[in-house]
């Protein structure tokens, strides 16, 4: 095994540790809304940090490492915009502020408030359906990594290694959600994201002082060059080559060249051709953020966990300075693997990795397990057991959120709204235990016999896309447009969802029946073209159709004139407990900054850090740009920009693990006195009462 006695001590404490917190929610939970929304008692900072540690498990961290692999540096600088695009959802309160104002504890119970019952159904039918197949790869890609990384056998007492890790894993995420709900969850994974964001730092730290700043530039300059010369030398020992006119072999030679020259790591204006996750990967991803907010249902339970509509805005606001951290590793963590790998001063360390690589027969888990076996080669004893005990938090994190939505939604919005009444508050509880029990038994088996052939990234997106390739019109248009109709909401689900399975279907088709003639039919022509789109276009296609179609039938349909103010509890409808009026004559210019009646003055400097760290990116990006449009600008300026990048980034994350950790023990101390001490109203169950 690779891992020492203190590294397994380090990773069994802290696995006590986040024990030991759940058993702290014993009793707490007294309702059906307390153990799917927390009974709605959670701060922003408690939001913000479980919210976005649910949000990254161990899969998200692994996913991470192969993207930046492949794109380096360079995919960083096209995030700057989204900082803009960030800051217009966050500061608005886009899609999180309106959701929360109606008090429905899952989106579908709002489907079925805003349009009807039937849609609630099915949309709840195709939620949980798209959740279960893309969890189900979860605890495959955990399990993988704690096998390779620990140095794990591939059998114990004769059983094989891979199902009992997940079966202890899964078994470790359940007793989780059992022992409290929501409440659990939450509290579980504010622990678990204050000790990864610490780990994320220090393990950044020690990989920026283990490479020179000139070996990282080396290596990120010099291998595109280096394979474009090794493909040149085997084009010449190829006889097709050779028979080429003088003319044709040096177009094939600059074609290579081309080629290597923009798929630079370092460069973000030479990345045309960095495969999958290039600009086009970047841009859909950007336009797909707005348009599928809070479509995406596998942390359901905190869109419906703040104490009012206020909080879970300033929760989503402070998620631009609570992913610092994480955002910080996804970016250098994968450069330093990529180093590691190709610089000669590490050629050792890189034939010992590519040898247990080898060991795999598929590739997509190869460029799965490269950065988790290289990490595992080159930390040192102390660090490999914090870094495990991340990966474990990071596991548990996402399993006992994404166990709790799934679970909950199948019962919620699947079984409960075919019932003439709703369930007693005992028997809801008991049926929404067993439908998460049911969840992880379908996912561990899942896991165990589906083989991936997709990069995960691109896995999520198609999978993903079954759901929220329909559903962000169909929330935008209903929580904004009183025309939006439900037939429109029909037509884009369905349109989104058929879009999506499609892509699925069409991945899965083996190349060996397409090719299986000389010549291609018509038919297996059309398949083999589509096959080549990857899942992160189908996405952008159907986020594209289902918009189109909710408009052109809400318009052409029937005018529809829905009364929101009754759905968002707003004017006459007001929920006055759930808002507070800090300043009835807020001026024009805070209300232009997004600044409204119940800011008070800590809420606006959250703002206005939020808009000077955004807009200072943007207004780099722009400089940069326009300058790059015009000049050209060496390998070498860039690696100076990067080094400055990632020393601002770290100094910045330093200060926000700080002030998160100390907003979120405040948060938790009221959440937890509120569990104690509030009445319950036992009705406040997702029931919709029919008219």
């Amino acid at each position: 095994m690779k891992l020492a006695f203190f590294d397994w001590l380090i990773v069994f404490s802290v696995l006590g540790g986040m024990v030991y917190s759940v058993t702290r929610v014993k009793g707490l939970v007294k309702s059906v809304s307390d153990f799917l929304s927390a009974g709605r008692t959670a701060g922003r900072y408690v939001l913000s940090v479980s919210g976005g540690m649910a949000a990254i498990g161990a899969i998200s961290i692994v996913n991470s490492l192969e993207i930046g692999y492949v794109a380096g540096f360079a995919f960083s600088w096209w995030g700057f915009t989204s900082a803009f695009f960030l800051l217009l959802i966050t500061v608005s309160g886009w899609v999180i502020y309106r959701f929360r104002s109606t008090r429905c504890l899952t989106l579908s119970q709002f489907f079925e408030k805003r349009y009807s019952r039937k849609f609630r159904i099915f949309t709840g039918m195709v939620a949980f359906i798209a959740g279960i197949i893309n969890f189900g790869i979860f605890p495959a890609v955990g399990a993988r990594f704690f096998i390779y990384f620990c140095g794990l056998p591939d059998a114990i007492l004769g059983i094989p290694t891979f199902p009992l890790i997940m079966i202890f894993l899964l078994g470790i995420s359940l007793f989780f959600v059992f022992t409290g709900g929501q409440v659990a969850v939450m509290i579980a994974d504010f622990f678990q994201g204050i000790f990864v964001n610490i780990t994320i730092i220090t393990i950044v730290l020690f990989l920026f002082s283990s490479l020179s700043w000139e070996q990282i530039t080396y290596a990120l300059e010099q291998t595109p060059i280096n394979i474009a010369k090794e493909e040149i030398i085997e084009l010449n020992r190829q006889e097709n080559f050779k028979i080429l006119s003088d003319e044709e072999k040096i177009n094939e030679i600059e074609a290579v060249n081309d080629k290597y020259e923009n798929s630079s790591r370092i460069n973000p204006f030479k990345t045309s051709e960095v495969e999958d996750f290039n600009f086009i990967f970047f841009i859909i991803g950007l336009f797909g953020f707005m348009y599928a907010a809070m479509s995406w249902q596998g942390t359901q339970g905190y869109n419906s966990s703040a104490k009012s509509a206020h909080e879970a805005k300033m929760g989503s606001v402070l998620g631009i300075f609570r992913n610092l951290p994480i955002s910080l590793f996804f970016v250098f963590v994968p450069v330093a693997i990529y180093v590691y790998m190709n610089h000669p001063d590490f050629s050792e360390i890189s034939k010992t990795v590519q040898l247990s690589m080898n060991m795999l027969d598929n590739e997509t888990l190869q460029g799965q397990l490269r950065g988790p076996i290289l990490l595992s080669t080159i930390l040192p004893t102390g660090l490999l057991g914090i870094f495990a005990a991340m990966m474990l938090a990071a596991f548990i994190s996402t399993h006992d959120t994404y166990l709790h939505s799934w679970g909950s939604i199948f019962i919620q919005d699947v079984i409960m709204p075919f019932r003439k009444k709703p369930f007693d508050k005992d028997t809801h509880l008991k049926v929404l235990r067993y439908s998460i029990f049911g969840v992880a038994v379908f996912i561990f088996l899942f896991s165990l016999l589906f083989q991936q052939n997709q990069k995960i990234a691109l896995f999520f997106a198609i999978t993903a896309a079954i759901f929220a390739g329909g559903s962000g019109a169909v929330i935008i248009g209903g929580l904004y447009w009183k025309r939006g109709t439900t037939a429109a909401a029909w037509t884009a689900m369905i349109v989104g969802a058929l879009i999506a399975v499609g892509g699925v279907i069409i991945k899965q088709i083996p190349d060996t029946w397409i090719y299986s003639e000389e010549s291609l039919s018509t038919i297996k022509s059309i398949i083999a073209n589509l096959k080549l789109i990857n899942g992160q276009v189908y996405w952008a296609i159907g986020m594209g159709s289902s918009s189109l179609s909710y408009i052109l039938v809400s318009l052409l349909g029937k005018k529809n004139n829905f009364n929101l103010d009754k759905l968002l509890l707003r004017g006459k409808y007001a929920n006055k407990d759930e808002v507070n009026i800090v300043n009835k004559n807020s001026g024009i210019g805070w209300r232009a900054l997004g600044m409204g009646k119940e800011f008070t003055k800590n809420d606006k400097l959250i703002y206005i850090l939020n808009y000077a760290w955004a807009f200072g990116w943007i207004l780099i990006f722009i400089i940069g740009t326009v300058y790059n449009l015009s000049n050209e600008v060496s390998n070498q300026s860039w690696m100076t920009f990067w080094k400055y990048y990632l020393l601002i980034n770290i100094v910045m994350s330093v200060f926000c693990i700080i002030w998160f950790t100390w907003g979120g023990f405040k948060d938790l101390g009221i959440m937890m006195k509120k569990l104690k001490n509030t009445e319950r109203d036992h009705s406040d169950d997702g029931w919709v009462e029919r008219e």
